[in-house]
């Protein structure tokens, strides 16, 4: 009898599990990326508009102090950019895409400034996760320089990601809160990956 138990258990799960038969590949719902251009809160409002962009949290990437917050990373002394993390549907927005809508809202020719704001937390930078996304980081890179939109050198760091410290909450959605708040990021009409 208990085997007959355990037997229609293990066959009901597996009916109504998630699991993929083995071999098949996974399709996961959703992929992560962190970016930095400069302030981060002109880049979330932008990034919250592009379709397939699930969820955006700004926060600290790309240094070297432990548990950093704004009042160390406004210094430009802990090596950290004010970044992004971005949360998406890759089958409604591929990541080489995103990349490209990156490209169109900040400058990625100043080093270490976008507009009035000017220190190495300011710096453009593709956090990459793993290789496939360094591959594609350093093609779009290289597509946005070959493509003249920009009058300079495209200076983007490419960097493996290391951590993200979330910044506190009242920069979360700050330009929902404060709509005329400061910005110096919008989309440019540039012909970027068409």
């Amino acid at each position: 009898m208990i085997r007959l138990c355990f037997t229609v258990l293990i066959a009901f799960f597996a009916a109504h599990s998630n699991a993929q038969p083995k071999g098949a590949p996974m399709t996961p719902t959703h992929q992560t990326t962190y970016l930095a251009g400069g302030c981060f809160w002109g880049m979330e409002e932008l990034v919250r508009e592009i379709p397939g962009v699930l969820a955006t949290e700004v926060g600290y990437t790309g240094g070297n102090v432990p548990n950093a917050n704004y009042d160390i990373v406004k210094t430009g002394r802990s090596g950290h950019a004010e970044s992004l993390k971005i949360v998406f549907d890759p089958k409604l927005l591929s990541y080489r895409h995103l990349l490209f809508e990156f490209f169109r809202m900040h400058n990625p020719t100043t080093r270490n400034q976008q507009g009035n704001d000017i220190g190495t937390q300011y710096r453009s930078a593709i956090f990459y996760l793993d290789d496939a996304q360094r591959l594609t980081a350093a093609q779009v890179i290289k597509s946005v320089d070959d493509s003249g939109e920009w009058q300079g050198k495209v200076v983007t760091e490419l960097v493996p990601f290391k951590e993200f410290y979330r910044a506190e909450e009242y920069h979360q959605k700050y330009l929902v809160k404060h709509p005329q708040g400061y910005t110096c990021h919008f989309r440019r009409p540039l012909k970027l990956g068409e």
